[in-house]
């Protein structure tokens, strides 16, 4: 574990001020002792941009092969600049994203299962150690702890949604630590085969 974090500040960001990437580090350096409140920021509050890894609700879903379309809470997975309405698409650009569930449904779906293992698949949730799911603390917007399904990906016509509405309603914004672990969760999720001994030093696993 220590190999790993010796060799974060490479890829911090070269734009932060020496205060702000000793502060990015320390936070790092705690996981995952931290995953709490510090996973958000107020600080971006009012601003009229959807970032990457912004919780959003109401936003349109499918669930294939059903077929059913409904609204849900989701998280962006889509870059920031890419979505900026300043970004001019040929073929128009789009908003990718998954969904967000409850943290007490999956709980309550997994109930008829083995207690042990379901405790302890629960508590790897909350550590950030399942590959395929980025845990979210409560927080005020958001309410009750709950769970992003990064294997779940959906995308919208960014023309077809009500930039002003869902900002208005957004549900949260992730400070720079929780957004460095959001991109660290989807790289894994995405790119596992070439992070294998990182995988196993942060006891990250792929099952769900």
């Amino acid at each position: 574990m220590s190999e790993i974090f010796d060799e974060i500040p490479t890829y911090l960001p070269k734009y932060l001020s020496a205060p702000e990437t000793t502060d990015l580090f320390s936070e790092l350096s705690q996981f995952p002792n931290n995953i709490d409140s510090r996973m958000y920021t107020s600080f971006l509050e009012g601003q009229s941009t959807i970032y990457q890894g912004d919780g959003l609700s109401d936003i349109w879903i499918a669930e294939l092969p059903k077929g059913e379309i409904r609204r849900a809470r989701v998280i962006v997975l889509s870059n920031t600049c890419d979505i900026s309405p300043n970004n001019l698409r040929k073929l128009g650009a789009r908003l990718m994203y998954c969904p967000i569930v409850r943290f007490s449904s999956y709980q309550s779906m997994l109930s008829e299962q083995n207690e042990t293992s379901t405790r302890s698949h629960l508590a790897d949730i909350r550590k950030q150690r399942i590959s395929s799911m980025f845990y979210l603390p409560e927080s005020q917007k958001l309410g009750e702890e709950s769970i992003a399904l990064l294997d779940r990906p959906n995308n919208c016509a960014l023309s077809g949604i009500n930039l002003e509405s869902v900002i208005q309603s957004r549900l949260f914004t992730l400070s720079m630590y929780g957004w460095y672990l959001f991109l660290f969760k989807l790289s894994i999720h995405l790119s596992r085969n070439g992070l294998a001994k990182m995988l196993d030093n942060l006891q990250i696993r792929s099952e769900n």
